[in-house]
């Protein structure tokens, strides 16, 4: 049974009883309700006439319930299941404590009886007490609580059960057009519907020798998730092979490919990758959500400043623009940001990739496929017989394709490419190690961004913090001139961050300019020089050194900047250890026959 709260009088005449709101506000109110049909607490918070907390304070006093920030209590999956999600978000409920005889339910609004008749019969023969939480916060919560972690594995038990051993999997269940009807489909769309939920950038199934591994990478870390059944291992990636159109007969080779799917009203694209390992084929998954769109130059977080230098050089007809990084850094997402703002009519475009990430009107989009001789090379020759105004190569990654591009850029077109490198300094000097001409790169590279991603402190929890010695150690070693007494701030993690104190990531960028320094040392090959002229420009701000910024900003946690220091050389003229490592770094090369993963 449930006490059932009832306010004396109907909520807007209590608040203008009361004084919180006057009439005019109450009746401005009620004619928008009567168009919207929602409720009125929620339409009186969004004109601004008072706040949440105000509203929870009044309802927790004129019902006698107490006011529960979620974002403070870590909750008990199998608790808060004791209301199924469907009628959870119904009724704007959740089950935060409870025992064999009673039960503590936040709701929205305790004032709604049919929600608490409802939620009686649910929980029954428990007895329940009421507490009023902010509705920002229950649905933050049903996001946490409500994984499909208890469905994957129902799913999994039930496909072991089907096949006891990979030996007996029914081939034709398995590859049949009625995907409701097969457990294996169904277990893939709890898969990607948990993944999509919590915001995964990619999922990874890895076969072990006691199970399956289900690893899920959110904001740059990954999560675990082990299920027992590993005789299933086998069952999902021949699902996936048909899904992507690859050859289900080979497992001795790595394949790639990729399909679309719709989940939780997103348009997923997911790119995938089968490799050979000891206890079966492994797959990793990278999930690029179609339905956000490309997203601006802003909204990728590179300051106004850089954004104007770098409108500066895209507006140029001609020359070489690198965007740097390694993988995962986002620099696919901030090359489709140039290329959505160069898309105009008067443009000629065509892209060179592999794959092709975004579909784009207007471009001509080539994917390479080296199966057939359809190289970057080859496309890049014919692209510069197609008349275009500006061309994207994925990857500079070998020395055939460094050679068109340049020769590209100096002959009238604007190039757009990527590179894997640590930093935009060592990148001018990389594309001369993969066998560019000095004079080649000095006379086309205009400017270079290297960027990363660094994870963002938890706005809902973030707290001021001192680092402790070390840290400050650390931080002036590999930041030079970082202030001993800054303010930093970390999150202490709640609810929302699921108690990482991070929420989201912000890209960290660094343009590189070129000069007549810069070009007359990289004519020489001058590694030493190059370095030296690209520090002494004026307002030339290394990665570590705006991830710093932006921990004195609270955007960051000095963890983070340490983290992105550790592979970001900081160059000081005054520093020969670092400026030897620049130059080992740039004499060493690296393997860039891997695809670009924004």
């Amino acid at each position: 049974m449930a006490r059932r709260p009832r306010l004396k009088m109907r909520l807007g005449d209590l608040l203008v009883h009361e004084q919180i709101i006057g009439e005019e506000q109450l009746s401005q109110a009620l004619t928008a309700q009567k168009s919207s049909g929602r409720k009125l607490g929620d339409l009186l918070i969004e004109l601004g006439y008072l706040s949440e907390q105000q509203l929870l304070e009044f309802l927790s006093q004129q019902l006698s319930v107490p006011v529960i920030d979620l974002s403070e209590r870590r909750l008990n999956d199998g608790v808060a299941r004791l209301i199924p999600e469907v009628q959870a978000r119904r009724h704007r409920a959740l089950v935060i404590e409870a025992d064999d005889s009673s039960a503590l339910v936040a709701m929205s609004d305790p004032a709604d009886l049919t929600a608490i008749d409802a939620l009686s019969a649910i929980l029954s023969p428990r007895d329940i007490n009421l507490a009023v939480v902010a509705e920002r916060q229950l649905y933050d919560s049903f996001d946490t609580v409500y994984r499909r972690t208890q469905e994957i594995e129902q799913y999994a038990s039930q496909l072991q059960e089907e096949a006891k051993d990979e030996t007996e999997l029914d081939l034709g269940s398995i590859t049949g057009d009625n995907e409701d009807d097969v457990t294996v489909a169904r277990l893939l769309k709890s898969i990607f519907a948990d993944a999509v939920q919590i915001r995964a950038s990619d999922i990874h199934l890895e076969p072990d020798e006691h199970g399956l591994r289900i690893r899920q990478r959110v904001d740059g870390q990954l999560q675990e998730n082990m299920l027992d059944e590993r005789g299933i291992a086998a069952a999902l990636v021949l699902r996936l092979k048909l899904m992507a159109g690859l050859d289900i007969s080979e497992k001795r080779l790595p394949q790639d490919g990729r399909f679309q799917m719709h989940v939780r009203n997103h348009e997923i694209d997911v790119r995938l990758s089968t490799m050979p390992t000891q206890w079966g084929e492994a797959c990793v998954m990278r999930l690029l959500d179609q339905s956000h769109g490309l997203l601006s130059l802003e909204q990728t977080g590179m300051p106004d400043e850089l954004i104007k230098k770098m409108r500066y050089h895209m507006s140029r007809p001609y020359g070489m623009i690198l965007v740097t990084g390694p993988t995962g850094s986002g620099k696919t997402t901030t090359l489709y940001g140039v290329l959505s703002e160069l898309n105009q009519p008067n443009k000629k475009i065509i892209t060179v990739e592999d794959p092709v990430e975004y579909r784009l009107p207007r471009i001509s989009q080539v994917q390479v496929n080296s199966k057939i001789g359809l190289t970057f090379g080859r496309v890049l020759r014919t692209s510069l017989r197609q008349d275009p105004d500006i061309l994207m190569v994925g990857e500079m990654r070998d020395q055939e394709t460094v050679e068109i591009g340049l020769r590209g850029a100096i002959t009238g077109h604007l190039v757009l490419s990527t590179l894997h490198t640590n930093d935009a300094i060592t990148s001018a000097m990389r594309l001369i190690d993969m066998g560019g001409a000095p004079y080649l790169v000095a006379s086309a590279l205009r400017a270079v961004i290297a960027q990363r991603l660094v994870r963002r402190i938890c706005e809902h929890c973030t707290e001021e913090h001192e680092p402790d010695a070390q840290q400050q150690m650390l931080l002036r070693s590999v930041v030079p001139g970082a202030p001993s007494n800054g303010k930093y701030h970390k999150g202490r993690g709640c609810n929302r961050c699921n108690f990482t104190g991070y929420r989201g990531r912000v890209g960290v960028f660094e343009l590189l300019e070129l000069n007549e320094a810069m070009m007359a040392a990289l004519r020489n090959s001058d590694t030493q020089g190059f370095a030296e002229a690209a520090t002494a420009v004026k307002g030339f701000k290394t990665l570590a050194q705006v991830g710093l910024e932006y921990a004195l900003q609270g955007i960051t946690s000095v963890d983070e900047v340490l983290t992105l220091a550790a592979g970001t050389p900081v160059f000081d003229e005054q520093d020969p250890i670092a400026l030897a490592a620049a130059k080992a770094e740039s004499d060493s090369g690296s393997d860039s026959n891997g695809s670009e993963r924004s």
